[in-house]
């Protein structure tokens, strides 16, 4: 017999064999069958829930393809900076939080988008009167740039003669003075002044950012973790030990997550799959590990074939030497070739005459080691496709599902790459709307128009797109995703941005659910409301799916984990 039954919606499964069904029936967290309510009466008797949502939609539970989930979790009690349009608002915010802070401690947070505020730069000069005695921190939005007050610099021996790091620049005045930004690499020196957050805050962030992304109907996301340029690539893997592994085992799991390390470390990551393998359990997953091409469109650090329309001799930089990166991954794929993983799940099925038990068995053998290498500038992208098509050549074709994060600007001809390799563009819509301006005025309105956010380019090359935030880079909002990905544009705006590249309601729920359940391996278990998944699910607000489909408006009602209510 079904735990529970739900009836009298829309649900929409992300299945194309049944693209729609009003009823579902729930047993031990798994679907047990999707249908019609004739079909599953049967599974119901005195012990059955029966939910009835009056013609509610309910789709699959959304998978953000990309976050930093603690790093997200720490973010919502530091100084927040997302969508301060004023330089005096700017600094009084960092006024605020130093009046309620002892002296010598770090002062940090971050979210700010110069763009907002006509796309000057902060410098340390701007907060250096009011933060004598506390050293400050402030990440931009992409988490590519940073201002450091004057006191943080020198804490960090940062100063006129400090030489810029491979990968990295160290932004001066015109009498060659540090203004207190870091990009990329450069901010390494800083970081590492910045003392650790404990074990319990981090535990406390990860409970707080999984709270808050059952709120937005997110199930599952893939975690990229603390670290980026210039951090330290033990962060990942204190993390996993200390907050992810203590989640798991512990029963404070609230979300499931899938893992990614810093490439670096991919024979760390080997031993501990060779131990445990992919699934350490339902909740938390191991897929893979990470690196960087280049850098973000707003630190005019993207990697470019031309140059920036504002600054003529910049063409973006190349974070990672390309031979270092290109022996990595060789290493990591060669090395991480194939886990044979078997699950046995007992699903009982219940007909009118008798019950049949059906083992699903789920023997699958995939490419533990996915890599996903951040590429943002159409450069980044053709030498990262390069890359891989070398990768392929030396070690041999197979199902790797290779991901380029970001895939944001395009060269001609690029998007069909992604099809030809098999490679999955990880994009995150919501970044079209907070870059629209920028890439407007550092690209130049013909190049933006044409090269960037190609997401309809690339399905018609028949790449496989995941949608994901890049939270806390940008709010953690599939629905806001997903009607950006159909309109391209904001409510403010005139017109669309390039609106050919747009997608039907069914492309973008897709690349959030099942496509992105695929991106990472995890399609077997989650991303559609298909019989013998979990039964993770959202309940959104129109009762009409004509309505939703033409505007792409709705709200989370409710959202459900294994079949129990998580939110509200």
């Amino acid at each position: 017999m079904a735990d529970l039954v739900v009836k009298n919606a829309v649900i929409y499964t992300s299945e194309d064999s049944l693209p729609f069904a009003d009823s579902m029936a729930v047993r031990h967290g798994r679907l047990l069958r999707v249908g019609n309510y004739s079909s599953l009466k049967d599974l119901v008797d005195y012990r059955t829930k029966e939910l009835d949502l009056k013609g509610k939609i309910v789709v699959p539970g959304f998978i953000d393809s990309h976050v930093h989930l603690i790093w997200g979790g720490l973010q919502m009690v530091q100084v927040e900076l997302r969508a301060i349009n004023r330089k005096d608002e700017f600094v009084r915010k960092v006024k605020e939080t130093v009046r309620n802070r002892e002296q010598g401690s770090w002062i940090l947070g971050g979210g700010w988008n110069n763009d907002l505020w006509g796309g000057d730069l902060p410098m340390a000069s701007w907060i250096d009167d009011i933060t004598p005695n506390n050293p400050v921190w402030l990440s931009r939005m992409d988490g590519h740039m940073g201002l450091a007050n004057s006191l943080a610099l020198k804490m960090a021996g940062i100063t006129h003669s400090s030489e810029d790091p491979d990968g990295g620049t160290i932004m001066r005045t015109a009498s060659g003075e540090p203004t207190g930004l870091l990009i990329d690499s450069a901010m390494k020196v800083l970081l590492s002044c910045i003392p650790e957050v404990s074990v319990n805050e981090r535990r406390e962030a990860l409970q707080r950012a999984s709270s808050f992304a059952l709120t937005r109907g997110v199930t599952t996301v893939v975690d990229f973790g603390r670290y980026i340029p210039g951090s330290s690539v033990e962060q990942s893997w204190e993390d996993f030990s200390d907050v992810y592994q203590w989640a798991d085992s512990s029963g404070k799991r609230r979300i499931r997550v899938c893992l990614f390390f810093p490439s670096q470390t991919w024979s760390r990551l080997l031993d501990v799959v060779e131990k445990v393998g992919h699934s350490m359990s339902q909740w938390l997953y191991l897929g893979g590990v990470k690196a960087f091409a280049d850098g973000s469109l707003g630190s005019s650090s993207a990697l470019f074939h031309e140059p920036y329309v504002v600054e003529p001799h910049n063409k973006g930089l190349q974070v990672m030497d390309y031979e270092e990166l290109f022996n990595l991954t060789l290493a990591s794929d060669k090395h991480g070739l194939q886990v044979s993983s078997c699950h046995n799940y007992k699903l009982p099925f219940h007909s009118i005459k008798m019950i049949i038990e059906i083992i699903i068995d789920d023997c699958s053998t995939f490419n533990f080691f996915q890599v996903a290498i951040h590429a943002i500038g159409d450069r980044a992208n053709d030498l990262i496709l390069d890359l891989y098509d070398s990768v392929i050549s030396k070690n041999g074709i197979r199902d790797r599902r290779f991901r380029i994060e970001h895939a944001q600007h395009l060269a001609p001809g690029t998007s069909d790459r992604f099809g030809k390799l098999g490679v999955v563009a990880s994009v995150q819509p919501e970044h079209l709307l907070d870059e629209y301006e920028s890439a407007i005025k550092k690209l130049g309105f013909d190049r933006a128009q044409k090269g960037s956010y190609l997401f309809r380019s690339l399905i018609n090359g028949n790449a496989q797109l995941a949608f994901g935030s890049d939270w806390p880079v940008a709010s953690i909002n599939p629905l806001g995703g997903i009607r950006t990905a159909m309109k391209r544009m904001s409510p403010t705006w005139d017109g669309a941005w390039n609106p050919s590249e747009s997608l039907s309601l069914d492309d973008a729920l897709k690349a959030h659910t099942i496509l992105a359940a695929r991106a990472c391996f995890l399609d077997n278990h989650l991303g559609s409301i298909s019989p013998g998944k979990l039964a993770d699910f959202v309940v959104l607000s129109p009762d009409s799916w004509d309505d939703f489909a033409r505007g792409g408006f709705a709200s989370v009602e409710a959202t459900y984990v294994a079949g129990v209510q998580v939110y509200p």
